[in-house]
């Protein structure tokens, strides 16, 4: 049974009623005197895009906060956590085999508590304790700064504890929290999505679009530079139709954080072509010392007949037209994308187009996917679905296109020279690992003391998603 949840007394009392921000200042004074973790062990295990990568490290936050101990494995936590992404079947199916393998842990530790977030949490809500009696709490993403009172709920009630609700009014204030954030870190600006692709479960899972305002990101990349970090990624379905409630559009916050902020490099994801305009790409060129060159645009097919069934709002022609544009603007860009294929009614010549299109544009990398029919998505009610094998065949023939054109462009990096931001240090291999503005993994021998460091490295050897190279004293 779904419940609602209301922010705790000293909660209420510590946000303005105006803003109902939730920072951490206001959770310090919130959760301490509860103590709702008593020193527990709390692991949480982690898939799906880069957005939950990062609420994960925000539950982490929270938890701490209210006196849990982040531990490394599941066998050394009393609480575990699952934060599972849901825009392809076998995540969920993931969730499920998980669950399962957490009953020997229960039969060690009776007290150990499972939870599912995530948006699988939102998809699946009641139906994950009625498949798996062992998950005690379940919450959605609308819900993670609800966290620590979801837990002290599910302590106090032997019934399960659910809380998926959206709240779609209200606005998207929320504090960075980041324990450890390292070279590089993650930024959200915007949560959810309005286009409501015919394939896409992210509207149910994620709720409408919302963006956060533009002082608050800016202060927040202020506190992260002064936290030793780098670099940071903006986040969001589409972070490219963000709009602020001052009336800036994504490229102005862009140029707020090159020219505002000390920080050294941006980047984002993800974007969709249709909000993709030139004075974004103005911005991006003329402001080439800070933001990466690296562009990632899904296309999801080649065909305009199936760009239309998938409710993309673009043609084939219009993707092309734009992605001359970008190169036209930003002659350096570095171009990946998302592919589906196998979507309802695509046929053989349907496929071909998408192979066609990826030569002609010249993607670096691609993210490709079968279809799988997800809850709540218009296509999934599609009567002309393609066969599994047909989608395996089809699968595999455009990695194997692409393959080909990968290997050629990553040749062209050899004996280039890269500025590479060391992001780490490998004892056991004596290597540095950092990121190029293209976003490319570069290895190459060093120290530890070069990490946070933006050196030059002359490239040896190139694969298509590693290079190897060497460090260049200058």
């Amino acid at each position: 049974m779904e419940i609602e949840l209301g922010h705790s007394k000293d909660l209420e009392q510590s946000v303005p009623s105006e803003k109902k921000t939730l920072n951490s200042a206001d959770i310090r004074r919130a959760y301490p005197s509860q103590d709702i973790g008593k020193g527990r062990g709390v692991f949480v295990s982690t898939y799906g895009c880069q957005m939950n990568v990062n609420d994960s490290e925000r539950m982490y936050a929270l938890l701490e906060m209210a006196n849990f101990t982040p531990v490394t494995t599941p066998e050394q936590a009393s609480l575990i956590i699952i934060n599972s992404c849901s825009v392809r079947e076998k995540p969920v199916h993931k969730v499920y085999s998980e669950v399962g393998t957490f009953r020997k842990l229960r039969e060690k530790n009776p007290d150990l508590k499972i939870g599912v977030g995530g948006c699988v949490g939102s998809q699946e809500k009641d139906n994950l304790v009625k498949k798996q009696p062992m998950i005690d709490f379940v919450f959605g993403t609308d819900n993670i700064d609800k966290l620590p009172e979801i837990i002290a709920k599910m302590y106090q009630t032997e019934e399960p504890t659910i809380v998926t609700q959206f709240e779609h009014r209200a606005p998207y204030y929320v504090e960075t929290l980041i324990r450890n954030p390292g070279v590089a870190t993650f930024v959200n600006v915007t949560k959810g999505c309005d286009n409501f692709c015919t394939f896409c479960v992210v509207p149910y899972t994620r709720g409408r679009e919302k963006s956060r305002p533009y002082d608050h990101v800016i202060k927040d990349i202020h506190e992260l530079t002064q936290r030793g970090v780098k670099e940071v990624t903006l986040l969001g379905q589409n972070v490219n139709s963000y709009e602020s409630e001052g009336g800036q559009d994504f490229a102005d916050l862009l140029k707020g954080i090159a020219v505002e902020t000390s920080v050294e490099r941006i980047r984002y994801t993800t974007s969709h072509p249709k909000d993709f305009d030139e004075k974004l790409m103005r911005v991006m060129a003329e402001h080439q010392n800070k933001i990466c060159e690296y562009i990632h645009l899904p296309v999801q097919s080649g065909s305009s007949r199936i760009l239309e069934k998938m409710n993309r709002g673009y043609t084939r022609e219009e993707y092309i037209n734009k992605i001359n544009q970008i190169k036209k603007i930003i002659p350096n860009v570095v171009l990946s994308t998302d592919i589906i294929v196998g979507f309802p009614g695509e046929t053989e010549e349907d496929f071909q187009e998408t192979v066609s299109l990826v030569q002609e544009v010249g993607y670096e990398t691609i993210f490709a996917f079968k279809y799988s029919p997800r809850p709540f998505t218009k296509a999934a009610r599609f009567e002309d679905q393609v066969a599994e094998d047909v989608k395996e065949r089809r699968l595999s023939d455009l990695f194997t296109a692409h393959n080909i054109l990968s290997f050629d462009l990553a040749k062209g990096y050899e004996g280039r020279v890269l500025k590479v931001l060391v992001e780490d240090f490998s004892a056991e291999r004596g290597n540095l690992h950092g990121r190029s503005t293209q976003n490319k993994n570069v290895y190459f021998p060093g120290t530890p003391d070069m990490v946070g460091q933006t050196v030059s490295v002359r490239i040896t050897k190139a694969f298509p998603s590693t290079l190897r190279g060497e460090w260049i004293q200058e």
